[in-house]
């Protein structure tokens, strides 16, 4: 299993509640077993192999852009070495969708959206889907969204990727009205998810909420209440990620 984060102490955070912490840098592909390996966005990258509990993390920075590229070449290495795959997990903190998606609770994604990948028209929005340019859309197994659900005692609904974070009620007012069952908001799944398919490999998205979506506001951001909570979190649905079989669906 791959878990993909985007910055260091959201890796730490998955460390955490799967091995002991590590004690590599930022770039680097961890082993749960504390196995450090390099790895360059813009170059190769070595596989972290079979750790002791077959769980690699991997820090690739913000965005989904630089999420994708660097889960690609990640997949990729693995491959190329025979030791590919069997899920991708797009973890970290993210902000919520209120009053659904509360600061400290956990979302799992059962639709991972790109919300802001399209065109602005007179009209409004229009996605790359509706542009006829491919899909803006990835769907976890349902199966498995609804375990990790269940075992953490998350919500599950959409978490939308955006490459501008939302900073006003109307913009999460406009994100809400264009996906109703969105919980969340991240920078970096769909990138994460674009990857995965590319390879075929299932993926999933778990978000731990930090802040409310809405108006900047950085006194309310509790982020290192979201990380104890996405510690936690895995601390429970490891056992449920290693369990499940891609191949029984």
């Amino acid at each position: 299993m791959l878990v993909v984060t985007a910055v260091s102490v959201e890796r730490d955070a998955v460390v955490a509640a799967v091995g002991a912490l590590p004690s590599g840098s930022d770039g680097e592909v961890l082993g749960a077993a504390g196995r450090a390996h390099p790895f360059r966005p813009s170059g190769t990258t070595a596989h972290g192999g079979s750790s002791g509990s077959g769980i690699d993390v991997v820090v690739v920075g913000v965005g989904p852009g630089l999420a994708g590229a660097a889960t690609g070449s990640v997949l990729a290495a693995a491959a190329l070495q025979g030791t590919p795959y069997d899920l991708v997990v797009s973890a970290g903190i993210g902000g919520g969708f209120l009053p659904e998606a509360r600061v400290g609770s956990l979302v799992v994604a059962d639709e991972i959206v790109a919300a802001d990948l399209g065109a602005e028209t007179p009209d409004g929005f229009v996605s790359v889907t509706e542009l006829g340019f491919g899909s803006v859309r990835h769907q976890p197994p349902a199966d498995l969204v609804r375990l990790v659900r269940d075992a953490v005692g998350a919500r599950s609904g959409a978490v939308l990727t955006v490459s501008t974070v939302t900073g006003t009620a109307e913009r999460a007012a406009a994100l809400r009205k264009r996906h109703p069952t969105a919980l969340a908001e991240a920078m970096e799944g769909f990138g994460v998810a674009e990857a995965a398919a590319l390879h075929g490999v299932p993926v999933l998205e778990v978000r731990a909420i930090s802040n409310p979506v809405g108006p900047r506001d950085r006194a309310a951001w509790r982020i290192p209440d979201a990380l104890a909570a996405l510690t936690e979190g895995f601390g429970k649905l490891v056992p449920v990620l290693e369990s499940w079989n891609r191949h029984d669906q």
